[in-house]
């Protein structure tokens, strides 16, 4: 066992200079967002989708758009408004006069790196459609079925449920997000950097890092990613923690949780953490990896109850108190 985790450890570190090439590259173009940037590639690297949280304005596809140019794959921007159709996405069948047959047209869904802006201002028949096709890689248009592209990733924004014209995603659908990121303005340096950037030039060229291959071999890798039988029970015993937070001596979260994170929360974190752990050029998983991806994994995947949301208590503040409470191996 010893030998083998050292072997994955060699190949994890071999692979893993990709995130400072990466983050140089996407530098020339995209001032700060670091954050938002090693998410993503996790979401990538574990082929898992991010739901983005955030006003408009804060470089959000310009930063995926940059990112696909790196990674040498295809990007699709689907701009979801409330006429929005789910033909609109996946493709239709259009009929061709000169052979009196119809033909597929496939639709933005097939690219390697979806942006759906503004996922919640579209209606629940069209975001059905995206996550439909998120879930399962692949699509039916008429009586065929096309499987998506390999890698695929959905990275999807959405605006603060209180703005107007937006339709929440209900909870069940938003579960299929492997981590949702909310994403806050830059600091006074970093818009002051921005600032100075605006000079009217047309923004560097990158340079492309990865290729398809490269990705799915990273995907495969990140997969063998070693963790400890122990640290897998430590996963349980967080998602467990939502559900009976009194088991864990938690009392005071029993009445300010409705629903506690799902299996898929617990699939979730796992997948998560072995992709932090590649980002560290580490071939193991550590508590500290896990920690790290636990409030993206699991603020939306844990239901507050009224009373909670009465006493302005929030997803962030159960995830920190499990966290603090539930003992590492």
């Amino acid at each position: 066992m010893k030998g083998e985790i050292q072997e994955i450890n060699e190949k994890v570190q071999e692979k893993g200079y990709v995130l400072e090439d990466i983050l140089k590259e996407i530098g020339k173009v995209i001032v700060g967002q670091k954050y938002m940037v090693e998410r993503v590639l996790i979401g990538l690297f574990s082929r898992g989708h991010i739901l983005v949280e955030g006003v408009p304005g804060l470089a959000k596809t310009l930063t995926v758009k940059t990112l696909a140019d790196i990674l040498d794959i295809k990007f699709q921007r689907i701009q979801f408004t409330p006429d929005l159709l789910p033909a609109d996405i996946i493709g239709t069948l259009i009929y061709d006069q000169s052979t009196g047959t119809f033909k597929v047209q496939k639709g933005p869904i097939f690219a390697n790196l979806i942006l759906a802006d503004e996922i919640n201002r579209a209606p629940a028949k069209v975001q059905s459609a995206l996550l439909q096709a998120m879930e399962e890689k692949e699509v039916s248009i008429g009586k065929e079925t096309y499987k998506l592209e390999e890698p695929f990733l959905v990275m999807a924004t959405q605006n603060p449920i209180e703005q107007e014209g937006t339709y929440p995603l209900p909870e069940a659908q938003v579960d299929r997000f492997l981590m949702k990121l909310n994403i806050d303005y830059p600091s006074k340096e970093e818009e002051l950097e921005i600032l100075n950037r605006m000079s009217g030039k047309e923004p560097p060229k990158v340079n492309k890092i990865l290729s398809p291959a490269d990705i799915l071999e990273i995907q495969d890798l990140v997969d063998t990613i070693y963790i400890d039988e122990k640290l897998r029970e430590y996963i349980v015993d967080l998602i467990f923690a939502t559900r009976e937070p009194s088991a864990y001596g938690l009392e005071e979260l029993e009445d300010q949780i409705d629903f506690g994170a799902s299996p898929r929360g617990t699939i979730g974190l796992t997948r998560a953490a072995r992709a932090h752990a590649f980002l560290r050029r580490r071939g193991y998983v550590i508590p500290e990896d896990i920690k790290a991806v636990a409030y993206d994994v699991l603020r939306h995947r844990i239901i507050l109850s009224y009373e909670a949301e009465a006493m302005g208590v929030t997803t962030e503040d159960v995830i920190r108190r499990i966290l603090d409470v539930v003992e590492v191996p």
